[in-house]
């Protein structure tokens, strides 16, 4: 399942994607992530799900374009994308940024 967080106003579209089927639970994003917008929580769509899976916290989703700024940087292109510490620390590329 895709997990959606993040929003949409006049400036753009400001999510990040979070593949839960993808998702080990390993936690690698969460620690690499300096703005600490990830954190492992329990799936509770899933609930044969044992593992946890990676979320945005709640404090950032309403300003997710501000806390991931120093990441993203003021010209982020496509190809940069892959640069970002959470998208290149999860293996199983379960993280997608949407700008």
């Amino acid at each position: 399942m895709l997990a959606n967080y993040g929003y949409k106003d006049g400036s753009g579209e400001f999510f990040i994607t979070i593949d839960t089927d993808k998702c080990d639970g390993c936690g690698k994003c969460v620690h690499s992530c300096p703005a600490k917008v990830l954190e492992m929580v329990t799936d509770e769509s899933d609930p044969f799900r044992e593992i946890p899976v990676v979320a945005v916290s709640e404090e950032h989703r309403k300003k997710i374009k501000y806390s991931c700024s120093p990441c993203k940087g003021a010209t982020c292109k496509t190809t940069q994308k892959t640069a970002l510490p959470c998208v290149k620390s999860c293996e199983p590329v379960a993280i997608v940024h949407s700008w």
